[in-house]
């Protein structure tokens, strides 16, 4: 049964419409009386796209979340995700269409709302679970889980208005996540957090879904934990949305919009050389699954089509290599031609070289690709940054399990026995 159903949903804003200024109290009044019945009035109002002074955060949206589904909200800033969870949490109406939710919903939107700055955790916690729609004997039965989860129990008798971001979220998640949702709705809140606690966190996630078949909607722009908690994406670009799909392809639709864009072409990338001369390589594309593209599953394929140019003056055997490195030009990989006594060439005006991969097994991130031409000893010609690839969560070992990016570089099979 779906639990999230959005049908024909769609959200304008008007703008340029508030004139700064002084507002007394008579003009205040005034404002107040008119508020709820200009309110009744935007209810019925027509919008278009002709109008200069309509923006559009949402345009005809349409999907459906079952049960116990992890749903990851994926898109490039103001492409309208959070918008769609503020009409899902009830924080904002819709233009046109609706948004049917059934069952408890817990929002995690910001930090620290629903939290009163003057009052103590302990009596933020009380407060917060009632917004929430705790009962007090609810909230005093999870009340040391929530505390113990929150990691904050020796500041819980001070005032809130002197926690720190991260001390915010903590307490605000852990709240959150004790009241038992039917649906779990979190923004990219928990970036304020630590690395150990947003880790914390996700585990909590994880549990919440595989073991009590809840629902959760996740917006991240860490793709990281989006993959690594979600089992299905939708991809949101200028207010639209896309189908539902595997998380691994919504990854991938996501980077390849965000990565490479504004790449400069090969030839115009810093290169080092012991000696003054034309630029060497000239071109280079990247293939996987037989297209070109930059973003890789872990243990997928990769081919590199190199071209070279201005080598005939070279007339001894060339070799070439392709190294593969991480954010700091460490070698995680290195692939050459001197291993292969038939791919040794002379020098010419051009050349093509493929050099193709059958499984690249690194954990998730990003890396450059190192290009190195030279004629022996002598290196002719090196570029650093090439290029560079995201390699991105997939089940390499067929376990269900998702390599981590602290567990290493590689994702090597290795058989296990108890003896």
């Amino acid at each position: 049964m779906s639990v999230i159903e959005v049908n024909n949903l769609s959200k304008a804003y008007r703008i340029g419409l508030s004139t700064p200024g002084k507002m007394g109290f008579k003009d205040f009044v005034t404002e107040a009386l008119r508020t709820p019945l200009r309110r009744l009035r935007r209810l019925n109002e027509n919008y278009d796209d002709t109008q200069e002074d309509v923006f559009w955060a949402l345009r005809d949206v349409n999907f459906k979340i079952e049960q116990g589904e992890s749903v990851g909200i994926i898109g490039r800033n103001g492409a309208g995700k959070s918008t769609v969870l503020k009409i899902l949490s009830r924080i904002t109406e819709p233009t046109r269409g609706q948004a049917i939710l059934r069952g408890r919903v817990s929002s995690l939107l910001e930090v620290g709302t629903g939290f009163h700055p003057e009052l103590t955790g302990r009596e933020n916690i009380f407060l917060n679970g009632a917004i929430l729609g705790m009962g007090r004997a609810e909230i005093k039965r999870k009340f040391d889980a929530i505390v113990e989860f929150s990691e904050i129990g020796k500041f819980l008798d001070t005032p809130v208005k002197r926690y720190s971001s991260g001390m915010y979220v903590r307490l605000a998640f852990s709240v959150a996540a004790h009241l038992d949702p039917q649906i779990m709705i979190v923004d990219e809140v928990l970036a304020v957090g630590d690395a150990a606690f947003q880790k914390k966190c996700l585990g909590k996630m994880n549990d919440v879904v595989n073991r009590e078949g809840r629902t959760i909607l996740f917006v991240s722009h860490s793709m990281d934990a989006v993959a690594g908690l979600c089992k299905s994406a939708i991809l949101f670009k200028q207010g639209l949305a896309s189908e539902k799909m595997p998380t691994e392809q919504g990854v991938r639709m996501y980077l390849e919009q965000t990565l490479g864009e504004s790449d400069k072409p090969l030839a115009e990338k810093p290169r080092t050389q012991h000696t003054p001369r034309d630029a060497i390589f000239h071109h280079l594309d990247i293939r996987s699954g037989g297209r070109s593209t930059t973003i890789l599953p872990t243990g997928s394929d990769i081919e590199f089509e190199i071209g070279l140019q201005n080598t005939s003056t070279d007339p001894g055997e060339l070799t070439c290599g392709v190294a593969i490195t991480n954010e700091k030009l460490q070698r995680v990989a290195f692939f050459h031609t001197l291993y292969h006594a038939d791919l040794t060439f002379k020098g010419a005006d051009s050349r093509t070289l493929r050099c193709r991969v059958p499984r690249l097994p690194l954990t998730p991130g990003k890396y450059n690709v190192e290009l190195v031409v030279a004629d022996g000893f002598k290196v002719l010609e090196k570029v650093e940054r090439a290029a560079s690839i995201e390699v991105i969560f997939a089940d390499l070992l067929g376990t269900g399990k998702l390599p981590q990016y602290h567990q290493g570089v590689v994702v090597l099979p290795a058989d296990w026995q108890v003896v």
